[in-house]
């Protein structure tokens, strides 16, 4: 496994769609406040009455701290920091969309901390140790070495409601320029 978080090794196993998301829009976002990296809580439902833009992803690697066994090889796992970066990189696109971005994982508070310092990361990374999002919206999630952790998904909701759910997101890259062109082919508009 690479200790270069910031790029994607070759061959990485694309995870398969087996319609865990299918279900999901139409769905309201649940009043749900989550501590971010930015010292405030956030509540999700509330950024959902406008356009958000809330992408979840497994998590970052920290340097010095190894990453699960085996890691490149679960599909889908491997791409936090290209994913998170993408977004900061396309940011002020989202804003000229009203978009606000959110990026969630089920990391410490403390660990998105030290990612959003060190990437520089100027949005809200929520951390959800518990998976109450996963738990409250029936989110796909997977398990290793002990810890249960999010699958790669990203939501856009608007006025309370998800309207598009791109599951599953690879190469994780990508998310952020694929949901600006999604969004930019609505015709002003994010109704289904």
């Amino acid at each position: 496994m690479s200790a270069d978080f910031e790029k994607l090794p070759p061959n990485l196993p694309a995870p398969a769609d087996d319609g865990a998301a299918d279900h999901l829009p139409g769905r309201a976002i649940p009043a749900l406040a989550l501590p971010a990296t930015t010292g405030v809580t956030v509540d999700l439902a509330e950024l959902a009455q406008t356009l958000l833009v809330a992408y979840l992803y497994p998590r970052t690697g920290r340097p010095g701290v190894p990453m699960p066994h085996g890691w490149d090889e679960i599909p889908g796992a491997r791409g936090c920091t290209p994913q998170n970066c993408a977004y900061r990189d396309h940011l002020v696109e989202f804003e000229r969309l009203d978009a606000s971005v959110v990026g969630v994982s089920a990391q410490s508070e403390e660990d998105q901390r030290e990612f959003a310092v060190r990437e520089q990361i100027p949005f809200p990374l929520l951390s959800d140790p518990d998976l109450r999002l996963a738990d409250l919206l029936d989110l796909p999630t997977f398990e290793v070495e002990g810890m249960r952790l999010y699958r790669r998904l990203t939501l856009i909701a608007a006025r309370g409601e998800i309207v598009k759910c791109f599951y599953p997101v690879f190469p994780p890259d990508r998310d952020a320029a694929e949901v600006l062109a999604w969004l930019a082919g609505r015709d002003g508009g994010v109704d289904g």
